[in-house]
């Protein structure tokens, strides 16, 4: 089957900690320039902008739509679905579960709305970067009951991290997969955790900022660039697959570079 490159974790403008200039079109422009055949939208527990983001890059590259959850235990996860629809409401339920403190643009930065023209529609008045009031295990189960795939985000980070917030990877809920940063080795990783063997693994830049789009992805073998097909590949089905992460480890010891 032929490989596909993805990043499945992109923010765009409405993101508080995202930059002004990752709009729909900037954002595609970007994943065009590194050779990316599929992305995935997931703002900070919010897809409005997923429907601008596919409909500005057309059949190319393809689009997941999604949000990125944060739990109430400061646990990030990557909700990503088949369609706006199921994303949109995963949304309704995120935001009656956020706080109703105002969002603080002159703290946080704008959380902005805008069409695949990258006009500018309105702002989000909600606080998208806090916690919502849903444990780990009601997020994914939300998520599933959507049909889409629960990933959870920079497991290594110390911040927002699955491993740091609860030190462990847990058999239950069922994650579809773990999410790797940029300079962590897949191998190193899995030696030193045993508790996350036997999830699959896959790597995405988590880009906030359009030259940060294709840091890192996973590279799929698959028919098709589809959710579906990535759904079979997380599952190891049909002989879809997971066949690469990138960027690859870096060597160690004195064979390495300037070593």
């Amino acid at each position: 089957m032929p490989l596909f490159r993805a990043d499945l974790h992109l923010h765009t403008c409405l993101s508080p900690c995202g930059d002004l200039d990752m709009s729909p079109r900037a954002l595609v422009a970007a994943a065009r320039e590194k050779g990316l055949d599929m992305i995935a939208v997931s703002d900070h527990n919010s897809a409005e902008n997923a429907a601008a983001v596919i409909r500005a890059a057309g059949l190319r590259p393809m689009v997941i739509p999604g949000l990125e959850i944060c739990t109430v235990e400061e646990v990030h996860v990557l909700g990503l679905f088949e369609t706006v629809h199921a994303a949109l409401s995963m949304q309704d339920l995120v935001y009656q579960r956020l706080t109703d403190q105002p969002h603080r643009p002159d703290l946080f930065g704008d959380q902005v709305v805008v069409n695949e023209e990258d006009d500018v529609l309105g702002f989000v008045d909600r606080m998208l970067i806090g916690a919502v009031s849903l444990d780990l295990t009601q997020v994914v189960a939300a998520i599933h009951e959507r049909g889409g795939l629960a990933v959870a985000s920079h497991v290594d980070r110390p911040m927002f991290g699955l491993l740091a917030v609860l030190g462990f990877v847990p058999e239950n809920p069922a994650l579809d997969a773990l999410e790797l940063s940029r300079r962590v080795d897949p191998g190193r990783f899995l030696a030193e955790r045993p508790d996350a063997r036997g999830h699959p693994l896959i790597r995405s830049s988590d880009a906030h900022h359009p030259d940060q789009v294709g840091l890192a992805w996973t590279e799929f073998e698959l028919e098709s660039p589809t959710f579906r097909e990535i759904r079979m590949a997380l599952k190891g089905e049909n002989g879809r697959r997971i066949h690469a992460l990138y960027p690859p480890p870096r060597p160690t010891g004195m064979n390495a570079a300037g070593g």
